[in-house]
């Protein structure tokens, strides 16, 4: 695979470290372009249609959120505002930081259900549950939303889009029908909840406000959706090449996250072949619209498909229609009401001690989410495209765009001759 990102860094350490190896030269690139996306994560959301950013939290947010400015510094791989195809190296610094410097902490030996507290003992041999929590802690997202963020610009060169919304929070669904992507997108932006759907979102106010003063937590579904895609990205041919598998595996490997499906594929497994699979079909070039789904040209003719619900993806490769992924996220394990747990330094029945955490982060989540996509998908279009600047990568882009059915040597053979 081409590229490779590593974050370093703890919950309370001095800063936050991010390495993205692969870029290739030629991408503009400057913390303006990084921000943004921060911000998003914090909770800090479009104010206007004039793009101005105000601060307002999610409501179930950490009261970190507001301690917390997150802005990054590039401090490699960018020369004269492009990068030039070396690791780049990117840092944002924790604030809450200053509180805990030189502060001596109790250890901590009562781990917490739901978190690595345990398991991060278990395998490190920790006295101290605290290092488990440090690193194990979803500040780390932190960097991988930094990384997301230039892997979005890059993209962005070739008119691909990522953008994501919520389904759901603690039972309360959206009912967002057949709106399109675009509009979810754009709506989610401007809600508090980051759900495109107004009525629903209220009534997830109102569910987070009341599991607030339940001292309770709540999780709920997001959904991300790449569009502009071209087919042919992923391959069939190999188990670690399927570009479905990898963007679950990057969808799970963001904190609180246990489930994931492509499209509709849990209901999919309840209703028959035919009612399934999306059917291929020609349609006319002057009479094809963005709503039929066009991925590839023929003659005078669109190959295109009038449904999606496979999700972007045949055989781990796109289609070249959207892609969307639906994210699953449990409450968050840090609780004001203590469950119970093990004193590990006494072998005694402990409860567990709060510590300052989200009641419901499933509206931040999604930026997460957004930004792991881009990861993969940028990923998945270099090993596609090839090539170490970007001057390179656009004129084999257009080509790829471009391509016609009769181009494809296979179809236009009469015989398949085997060895």
């Amino acid at each position: 695979m081409p590229l490779r990102f590593l974050t370093s860094g703890e919950s309370h350490g001095p800063t936050l470290t991010a390495i993205l190896e692969g870029m290739p030269a030629g991408l503009p690139l400057s913390p303006d372009d990084i921000n943004p996306d921060l911000a998003r994560r914090q909770g800090i959301r479009r104010g206007d249609p004039g793009g101005r950013l105000e601060s307002r939290p999610y409501i179930g947010a950490s009261p970190r959120m507001k301690l917390e400015r997150d802005t990054a510094t590039l401090v490699g791989g960018v020369m004269a505002g492009v990068t030039i195809g070396a690791p780049i190296a990117l840092q944002v610094q924790n604030l809450d930081h200053a509180k805990w410097r030189g502060k001596a902490v109790e250890p901590m030996t009562v781990p917490r259900p739901g978190h690595a507290d345990l398991t991060g003992a278990v395998k490190y041999g920790y006295s101290d549950l605290r290092m488990s929590l440090e690193r194990a802690s979803a500040r780390e997202t932190t960097a991988r939303v930094a990384v997301g963020a230039v892997c979005r610009k890059f993209l962005a060169q070739f008119g691909v889009r990522v953008g994501s919304y919520v389904t759901e929070i603690g039972g309360v669904a959206a009912a967002l029908g057949e709106m399109p992507l675009e509009e979810r997108i754009g709506r989610a932006l401007d809600s508090e909840m980051g759900c495109p759907d107004e009525a629903a979102s209220l009534a997830m106010h109102d569910r987070v406000q009341q599991i607030m003063q339940d001292k309770d937590t709540l999780g709920g579904v997001f959904e991300v959706a790449a569009l502009g895609l071209p087919p042919g990205l992923g391959s069939h041919v190999h188990w670690d090449r399927r570009l479905s598998g990898r963007l679950a595996q990057a969808m799970l490997s963001i904190h609180a996250m246990k489930g994931v499906e492509i499209g509709e594929a849990f209901a999919n497994a309840k209703r028959t072949g035919t009612e399934v699979h999306d059917e291929i079909v020609l349609g006319d070039r002057r009479q094809t619209t963005d709503d039929d789904l066009a991925f590839i040209a023929h003659r005078s003719s669109f190959i295109v498909r009038k449904t999606n619900r496979a999700g972007g993806l045949e055989g781990g490769i796109t289609t070249g229609q959207p892609i969307i992924l639906r994210v699953a996220m449990k409450p968050i394990s840090t609780t004001l009401n203590p469950l119970m747990s093990v004193d590990l330094a006494t072998g005694e029945p402990a409860a567990t001690e709060y510590e300052r955490s989200d009641f419901c982060a499933v509206p931040r989540a999604g930026v997460i989410g957004e930004a792991m996509a881009c990861f993969v998908l940028a990923d998945a279009l270099l090993e596609k495209l090839g090539g170490d600047s970007l001057g390179e990568m656009l004129p084999r882009f257009e080509a790829l765009r471009q391509m016609r059915l009769e181009d494809v040597p296979m179809l236009n053979e009469s015989q398949v001759f085997w060895p």
